[in-house]
């Protein structure tokens, strides 16, 4: 791994993009955990709820594109490594204080790097699939609040969110 004074470590010293070379890191239990919201309309959310959307059910159809998108991280992030057999479980909350809808991601693998990217990418890919089964009746959603709140494993062991 090539790391420069400023502690930046996906660019060679000519300043080029380059995947972390992890090859020298133990292999542990990796695990992160990631929210994000996003707000709507109340009768959007009642919509929602009572299953009045025109495009089927968003919260259902939310949370298997979130896990998908949790599994493909690294096709979508040029320098995520590839995670064979990540676990990514999702779930999609309906908020009547927001008013809206609440997604919360886990991401968990065996591994040599961590899965912080993977969770924030469930979380952000649910909430864009809420809005893109809803737009047709409320175009003013608002995705916000994504960030991890969690993570373990690794050389730098436990993080959590204030």
């Amino acid at each position: 791994m090539t790391e420069h004074d400023d502690g930046l470590t996906h660019l060679d010293p000519e300043g080029r993009a380059q995947m972390v070379d992890v090859s020298d890191k133990d292999v542990t239990v990796r695990r992160a955990v990631a929210i994000g919201y996003i707000t709507m309309g109340t009768d959007t959310l009642e919509c929602i709820i009572s299953g009045q959307t025109p495009k089927g059910d968003p919260i259902k159809v939310a949370e298997l594109a979130g896990i998908m998108a949790g599994k493909k991280t690294s096709d979508l992030i040029p320098l995520c490594h590839p995670l064979p057999g990540v676990s990514v479980q999702l779930s999609m909350e309906p908020d009547s204080s927001l008013p809206g809808i609440r997604a919360t991601a886990e991401a968990k693998v065996t591994s040599q790097t961590g899965v912080e990217m993977e969770a924030l990418t469930a979380v952000t890919i649910a909430l864009l699939t809420v809005y893109d089964m809803a737009k047709a009746i409320d175009r003013g959603m608002r995705i916000e609040g994504v960030h991890l709140t969690e993570k373990h494993g690794g050389r730098s062991g436990s993080w959590t969110a204030d």
